[in-house]
C-alpha cells in the first residue's frame, strides 16, 4: 500500500503496509506477489520484509530477495511484530494473498491489499464483531456500473464458451500469479493437462497446486500463456496449425482484435456489490481507498460506525533546547498551515503510518498471539546466526553501511519534536479530522509548542 516512498535515497513502490517506528525505521509488510505490487524487490533489499509463507517462497525464487530479510507469518495467527500486533488473514486474491490486521496503540487497522470477498468471509473469528478504526479497502471495481460475477459463474461461462468450441483447442491469457483456480477447474473439468512454460511448471510446484499442469508440447489442448500473447498476430499463426480459441480472463475492459478472442468475466478482485457486502457487515468507522484515483467513501457513508476512531496517544514532549524551541516557536504561528497539510495527506496516496516513538501497551488480539523470533539475519558477509546478542540487534534494525539508510533506533533529535503532534493529524482520514473545528485544532498545536 505504500508507493513511491523513498527508501535509502530510491523511489520503490512495494505493496506494504509501512509502520514507522523511528524517522529511520520501519517496519514492511508484503501483502502478495504481483509484478505491479513488488517494483524495489530484488536481491539487494535489506530490510525485514514480512509475508505469508506462500509469497515468502516465491520473493526468494523469483526475485531472489535474501531469505535472511524474508519474515514469514502463518496466517490465522496473531504474531507481535516490533510492539505490532499483526494477523494474515487469507484475501482470496491470488497464491498467498493475505489481508493485513494491526493493532496497536494507533488503533486496529484492516488493509485488505488486493482482495476479492466472499460471503464465507464473515466466518472468521478474527473479523466477526470486530472494531475497525480504518479500513483500507481494495476499490479496484468500486462502481456500480461495474457488475461482475463470481469467480464460479464466471468459470462455468468460460467451460461453456470450450463446449462451444469442442474442435478448437483453448489459450488462455494469464499473468505471471493469478488465475491458476480457474486453470486447475478447467483442467478437471475437461480432463485434460494445461500446458505451460517450463517456467510457469516450477512455480505452479512452487505452490504445490494439483498435478494438471506439463510442460509437455501437445500433451493437452488447454494451453495457458502470458496474456501478452494474446493478439491478432498470434491468433493468425495459432489458427494456421490448428482452429483455436482464446479466453481473456479479466473484469478490466479490453479491446478485441481478433473474432477468435473470447474476454471472460473472471476477476480476483471483488465487485461493488461485494464491496458494499463487506463494508456493511464490518462496518469500519472510515474507508480510505487503496486506488487513490477513484474516491469511493460515498458509496459507504450509509454503512459505517459512528463510534470515535481511536488516534495515536498524545505523549508531552521532553523540554527542548532553546534553538529548538524558537524554531517551535516559528512554526507554531503557522497552525494553519498544519490543518492544510492534513488535508493533504489524508488523500489515499498509500498507507504509511507514523506510530508514537514510544507506543503504550497494544490491543489485544482473540487469538493467542505470537511473538515473532527473528530466525537469522543478514550483515554484509550474508547470512548469521543470533550469537552476539548487540550484533544480532544491529542486524535486526537493518542496518547496512553504504547506500542503504542505517534503520537503527537512535534518540530522537529535538528537530523531531514540533512534527510530533503533527503526524497524528496528518495521518488521520478527514472525516475524523472534521470533527475537531479549526480552532480547536489550531489551540491544541499552539498549546503543544508552548509546552
Amino acid at each position: 500500500a505504500m508507493s513511491g516512498a523513498a527508501l535509502a535515497g530510491t523511489p520503490i513502490a512495494v505493496d506494504c503496509w509501512s509502520l514507522r517506528r523511528a524517522p529511520a525505521a520501519r517496519l514492511f509488510f508484503l501483502s502478495h506477489m504481483h509484478s505491479d505490487h513488488t517494483v524495489g524487490l530484488s536481491s539487494t533489499w535489506s530490510r525485514p520484509l514480512y509475508c505469508s509463507p506462500v509469497t515468502a517462497r516465491l520473493l526468494h525464487r523469483r526475485l531472489q530477495v535474501p531469505t535472511c530479510w524474508i519474515r514469514p507469518l502463518e496466517v490465522g495467527q496473531s504474531h507481535v511484530v516490533d510492539e505490532v500486533t499483526v494477523t494474515l488473514l487469507d484475501s482470496n486474491h491470488c497464491p498467498g494473498s493475505v489481508m493485513f490486521l494491526f493493532e496497536g496503540t494507533f488503533g486496529t487497522i484492516l488493509y485488505t491489499g488486493d482482495f476479492r470477498y466472499t460471503s464465507s468471509m464473515q466466518a472468521e473469528p478474527l473479523l466477526r464483531g470486530r472494531h475497525i478504526d480504518r479500513l483500507y479497502l481494495d476499490n479496484t471495481h468500486c462502481h456500480p456500473q461495474l457488475a461482475l460475477p463470481s469467480r464460479q459463474l464466471a468459470t462455468l461461462q468460460a467451460a461453456r464458451l470450450i463446449r462451444a468450441h469442442p474442435h478448437h483447442h483453448v489459450v488462455i491469457g494469464v499473468y505471471t500469479l493469478g488465475k491458476e483456480a480457474l486453470l486447475v477447474d478447467l483442467a478437471l473439468e475437461f480432463r485434460t493437462w494445461v500446458v505451460v512454460s517450463p517456467w510457469r511448471l516450477e512455480q505452479m510446484r512452487l505452490l504445490e497446486l494439483p498435478d494438471v499442469f506439463t510442460s509437455e508440447e501437445g500433451a493437452g489442448w488447454i494451453r495457458a500463456v502470458d496474456v501478452a500473447e494474446i493478439r491478432w498476430d498470434s491468433l493468425v499463426s495459432w489458427n494456421a496449425l490448428h482452429p483455436t480459441i482464446a479466453i481473456l480472463p479479466t473484469g478490466r475492459p479490453v479491446k478485441v482484435t481478433h473474432p477468435n478472442i473470447h474476454p471472460v468475466p473472471y476477476s480476483d478482485h471483488s465487485s461493488f456489490s461485494e464491496l458494499r457486502e463487506f463494508v456493511e457487515w464490518l462496518k469500519p468507522c472510515s474507508v480510505i481507498p487503496i486506488v487513490k484515483d477513484d474516491m469511493c467513501q460515498v458509496y459507504f457513508q450509509e454503512y459505517l460506525s459512528s463510534a470515535p476512531q481511536a488516534l495515536p496517544d498524545f505523549t508531552v514532549p521532553k523540554p527542548l533546547p532553546e534553538p529548538a524551541r524558537r524554531r517551535s516557536q516559528r512554526r507554531g504561528r503557522g497552525a494553519v498551515c498544519l490543518w492544510k497539510r492534513a488535508a493533504w495527506h489524508s488523500a489515499p496516496r498509500g498507507v504509511v503510518y507514523e506510530s508514537p516513538e514510544k507506543p503504550g501497551a497494544l490491543a489485544g488480539a482473540e487469538v493467542p498471539q505470537q511473538h515473532h523470533r527473528e530466525p537469522e539475519s543478514c550483515s554484509k558477509g550474508g547470512c548469521t546466526s543470533h550469537g552476539d546478542e548487540e550484533k544480532g540487534k544491529e542486524e535486526l534494525s537493518g542496518e547496512r553501511p553504504g547506500a542503504a539508510a542505517a534503520v537503527r533506533q537512535a534518540p530522537a533529535s529535538s528537530e523531531h519534536f514540533p512534527n510530533g503532534f503533527a503526524e497524528q493529524y496528518l495521518l488521520t482520514p478527514l472525516n475524523v479530522l472534521k470533527q475537531n473545528s479549526s480552532e480547536t485544532f489550531n489551540e491544541l498545536v499552539e498549546d503543544f509548542f508552548r509546552r
